[in-house]
């Protein structure tokens, strides 16, 4: 399969936790939580065209800073998304600032910031350099079965956790990979062409297969129709699998309502990066704390049926002890 995501952690499991998710394709990156990210160079934080937030603690959101003044000046629109009051937070941290002379900048970055509160509303708004970011409110949508994002190749779920207040967990997925037969589009007499950016783009759209997608014969094709039903296409030149799925989890409590949360999202993930704040002889602290223990990690993604876990977000009661925390998560994960 190709490697149409590339994720890393942006620190030591011990530090601010963060998911850096590079698109290889798309020439742009995801960014989960903004904490520190300090590690990240200017070149990667460029890249960055989305944010997901989990939630306003100042581990998960004090880099906002840094990522503005390193995308301010450019012609760039950063999306972010995050719970209940966002908007807001935003609002108060560009207001922090004097935008005396934004004017004299020759690009206008915008941020476009969308929350999703705990009963799957969304609502939005855009703050744009060229008006010294002031706050523009857009209309309130529902999410559908969480989605905050959705593109022709990719799509990312949120579903809320408890905390003690909300926190969000994201599911990036690859809505599918198409592959076209090469040697099946040359012996059907057609050319291997732009037309098939249009077919691809039909196929991930879910249009109706009688959909008539124009297309190029070799032989200039004067005999020949000039565009032939969606249907036929696929099933005569195409190959349809399924796209990778990543799921980011932090800061939750061990509950039988976060239980169901986590495993739905997560269900036949290719990787679930999850906190294992905790050692288990200690869950009584990680109950207090409303974090989840390795072990009670390892057990999520197992019964998540994930391919891949990756452990995060370490307390540092455990510093030097990182090694317990994961072979107690990938135990339970691999236990029978």
């Amino acid at each position: 399969m190709p490697r149409h995501f590339d994720p890393a952690l942006v620190n030591d499991p011990f530090d601010d936790p963060g998911l850096y998710v590079d698109l290889v394709f798309e020439k742009r990156a995801l960014l989960f939580d903004l904490g520190d990210i300090s590690r990240l160079s200017a070149r990667k934080l460029l890249r960055v065209s989305d944010v997901f937030v989990t939630h306003l603690h100042m581990d998960h959101f004090a880099g906002f800073d840094q990522l503005l003044r390193c995308a301010l000046g450019r012609e760039k629109t950063l999306g972010v998304y995050g719970p209940a009051g966002i908007i807001n937070a935003v609002e108060h941290k560009l207001s922090a600032y004097s935008w005396n002379l934004i004017d004299g900048y020759d690009g206008n970055l915008t941020f476009l910031v969308t929350e999703l509160d705990e009963l799957g509303r969304l609502k939005s708004a855009r703050f744009s350099g060229r008006s010294r970011f002031e706050r523009r409110d857009d209309d309130e949508t529902r999410a559908i079965e969480g989605l905050v994002l959705k593109e022709p190749g990719i799509q990312v779920r949120a579903t809320t956790l408890d905390h003690g207040l909300p926190v969000l967990a994201f599911a990036l997925e690859e809505r599918a990979q198409i592959n076209v037969w090469r040697n099946k589009v040359e012996a059907m007499g057609l050319v291997v062409g732009p037309w098939l950016r249009n077919f691809k783009s039909a196929t991930l759209q879910g249009a109706n297969d009688a959909t008539l997608i124009p297309v190029t014969w070799r032989d200039g094709g004067d005999d020949r129709p000039a565009a032939l039903p969606l249907g036929f296409l696929k099933k005569e030149i195409m190959q349809i699998t399924s796209g990778r799925k990543i799921v980011y989890v932090v800061d939750c409590a061990y509950t039988d309502a976060n239980i169901e949360k986590i495993i739905r999202l997560a269900e036949r993930a290719d990787m679930l990066f999850i906190e294992a704040t905790f050692l288990d002889v200690d869950f009584e602290a990680a109950a207090k704390r409303r974090h989840l223990t390795a072990r009670q990690a390892g057990m999520l993604a197992r019964r998540a049926g994930v391919k891949r876990l990756v452990t995060l977000h370490y307390s540092p009661r455990y510093r030097g002890q990182g090694e317990r925390l994961a072979q107690e998560a990938q135990e339970a994960f691999l236990a029978r």
